[in-house]
């Protein structure tokens, strides 16, 4: 199930999001977010491991 979140960004965030876009890899804002949470975790716990 999906959870509804807010947060505030920097204008240079949202630009570099903006782009990202762009580039057509991701559905949509969200799905940017996510995958990049994601992302941060595993490479947060392979460090870990180290």
């Amino acid at each position: 199930m999906k959870e509804r979140v807010s947060a505030t960004i920097d204008k240079e965030t949202k630009n570099l999001i903006e782009e990202m876009l762009k580039k057509g890899n991701y559905r949509n804002i969200s799905h940017l977010i996510e995958t990049a949470i994601k992302k941060m975790a595993k490479e947060e716990k392979d460090v870990k491991k180290k």
